[in-house]
């Protein structure tokens, strides 16, 4: 049982959400009756962040934090921002291993397709805490609100930046956005010019991907084709997993007017086939998306998105499962008036699941149509002395449990130019998916009266450009748990319920510092503890605990990008994870080594050496069927004539 002290700040910070909320709906309800509004200020751009200098670099608009343009250096969150120079210099050739680069995510490799990332904890292969977005649209599933990441394949040449938070967003992304969210923001139509060529192989893969741009009928538009083959892992104790795959994706993207004042309509097809026995499984599937942005006179920005998405997957004698979604939001940014900059939107999604049950899982009903429907609104107040609050809240809907409120305030200090503190609250919700509420097996059913798991955060932060030459962001994190998923034993089965709970807190740090005109270091640390028991009454025989996550304590990376000259560079990285405790994993450290030559000015050819430092290493899964990663290299030639 938790201590009284502990049970003495829980009730202290119950009462501070109960406050937050009651000023949230008041402010909210002043606000919206404001008038016209004076023009806002224009924001710089920043379209190559490959020669940015560090001081430039903090000064990059991110759009996650607030869904609005602030800078980085200004934003009051954990936020990490991988660029499209750190995607290339990295040598991945996935979204995953890409995400490696975000000190402050977690992410472990279970076999060659297969991946466990999360933020803060309670990390498996189904996590079900962070919220992925790919050009604003969300990635998850509604089978169990998690992520596959071998259905998530994107172009990385046209990536312009990843921003990556850690902690809750929920008020402005919904719920499951309760230990963070990945957005992946692609580059504009009229960026991509020209003719792209790229391919590459190794030990282990290979690839290729062609791009063309071109402008016509008023538009800048790109397509693009890619393919992909990996080969099968190997077990540690010898034989080779049969999870091989052969992936091709094919897209479009096209932009009338500018970014902030214009049309953007793109859409994308991918076909996976992943060896297994005894058949192999098939992964599949389609979206298209539109968004209108336009700017009124008076300096507000209206922002309006749909978007259609179809994920199939297809594992024979298994099950097939199809996925459709549809979504539509609106969200309108009111200029500055005063001391307010204040957000407010909308919007609604269907989703639509058609499951054909195999001899071992099912769902009860089969199909399900689930209905999300949110509003928001989020105002940030200048104070005196340069403290900002920010208040904001989002009521959601959903098929399930009907409507959840999330609200959230933030205290900020800026100081200076270069340094950005802040504290925040936040109630943050998982809300419950089909597994929690229709699953079927012989042995584990789901539960229809399934709840909402609640978490509910304190946290801070301090970024500071300390130096021209040196940048740093620490943040710290308490969070309490409650309604997480226990196995209750039932007449026949075991039964998912919400009868645990806990605590888990830690902290993070991460920086850049300019070495020399032509070497930079980045790198970071993360420390995390986790601590959950059952709830009274509760009989869970101990699975609710064990499968909510296999963290390690820590985790930390070292990465030098050096230019050797104006055309030869050698990048290095650096990655230590501590051990995981269930099922246990040693701990390892893994060195990448790159080195990249640009032959010409329309040629680049790279050699990424992987897991340079040992022979192999594991990072995932039960010794008796736990892949090895080995060392391996991969040679990318890249084509812009």
């Amino acid at each position: 049982m938790r201590s009284e002290s502990g049970m003495r700040i829980e009730k202290a910070l119950k009462a501070g959400f109960r406050i937050t909320a009651a000023a949230v709906f008041a402010l909210c309800a002043a606000q919206m009756a404001l008038a016209a509004s004076p023009p806002a200020l224009p924001v710089p751009a920043t379209e190559n962040l490959a020669e940015l200098s560090l001081e430039q670099l903090g000064d990059i608009l991110v759009t996650t934090v607030s869904k609005r343009e602030e800078r980085l250096l200004a934003a009051n969150a954990a936020i990490f921002v991988i660029s499209a120079e750190d995607i290339r210099r990295s040598g991945a050739t996935t979204l995953p291993e890409v995400l490696r680069l975000a000190p402050n995510l977690d992410v472990a490799r279970a076999d060659t397709n297969t991946y466990a990332i999360s933020s803060r904890g309670f990390n498996t292969l189904t996590a079900n805490n962070l919220l992925v977005l790919i050009d604003g649209r969300s990635v998850y599933s509604i089978l169990f609100s998690g992520v596959f990441w071998e259905a998530q394949q994107v172009m990385l040449e046209d990536v312009e930046r990843i921003e990556v938070i850690s902690g809750p967003s929920t008020t402005l992304w919904g719920a499951n956005a309760v230990n963070g969210v990945i957005n992946v923001i692609t580059r504009s139509a009229r960026d991509t010019q020209g003719l792209l060529l790229a391919g590459g192989g190794g030990g282990r893969e290979s690839g290729g991907a062609v791009r063309y741009g071109g402008e016509a009928a008023g538009a800048h538009y790109r397509v693009y084709g890619r393919y992909q083959d990996m080969n099968n892992a190997t077990r540690q104790d010898g034989p080779q997993i049969r999870d091989g795959a052969h992936t091709v994706q094919t897209g479009f993207r096209a932009d009338w007017g500018a970014l902030q004042n214009g049309v953007t309509v793109q859409g994308d097809y991918y076909q996976s086939m992943i060896d297994q026995v005894p058949l192999a499984r098939d992964t599949s599937g389609m979206n298209l998306l539109a968004r209108w942005q336009h700017e009124l006179d008076n300096g507000s920005r209206l922002r309006l998105q749909s978007y259609f998405d179809r994920a199939e997957r297809d594992l024979p004698t298994q099950y097939h499962d199809r996925i459709d979604t549809w979504d539509v939001e609106l969200q309108h940014a009111l200029a500055p008036r005063g001391a307010h900059t204040f957000i407010w939107g909308g919007g609604n999604r269907l989703s639509r699941d058609a499951f054909t049950a195999g001899p071992a899982l099912s769902f009860n009903p089969a199909g399900r149509t689930l209905r999300l429907s949110n509003i928001f609104a989020q105002d940030s107040i200048a104070l005196p002395d340069n403290f900002e609050v920010t208040l904001g809240a989002k009521i959601e809907h959903n098929s399930y449990t009907g409507a959840e409120f999330m609200p959230n305030a933030r205290l900020t200090w800026r100081p200076s130019n270069g340094v950005t503190m802040w504290t925040a609250l936040s109630r943050a919700l998982r809300t419950p998916s089909r597994l929690d509420r229709d699953y079927s097996t012989v042995t584990l059913v789901g539960n229809p009266n399934y709840e909402s798991e609640v978490t509910r955060v304190v946290e801070a932060g301090f970024r500071s450009q300390a130096t021209p030459a040196f940048s740093y962001t620490v943040t710290v994190f308490r969070n309490l748990h409650d309604r997480l998923r226990s196995f209750e034993p039932g007449t026949l089965h075991l039964v998912f319920d919400n009868k645990i709970e806990g605590t888990s807190s830690g902290a993070g740090i991460w920086g850049n510092y300019q070495a020399a005109r032509n070497w930079r270091l980045t790198g970071g640390a993360a420390w995390q503890h986790l601590s959950l028991e059952r709830k009274p009454g509760s009989m869970d025989p101990g699975f609710g605990i064990t499968s909510a996550g296999n963290d390690p304590s820590h985790w930390a990376s070292l990465r030098s990008l050096w230019d050797i000259t104006s055309q030869h560079e050698f990048d290095f990285t650096v990655r230590h994870v501590g051990a995981r405790p269930n099922p246990a994993v040693p701990a390892y450290t893994a060195v990448d080594m790159r080195l990249g030559w640009r032959i010409s000015r329309a040629l680049e050819m790279s050699l990424t050496l992987r897991n340079a430092s040992e022979a192999e290493h594991t990072e995932w899964g039960v010794a008796t069927n736990r892949a090895i990663f080995e060392r391996n290299a991969f040679v990318k030639l890249v084509w812009r004539p």
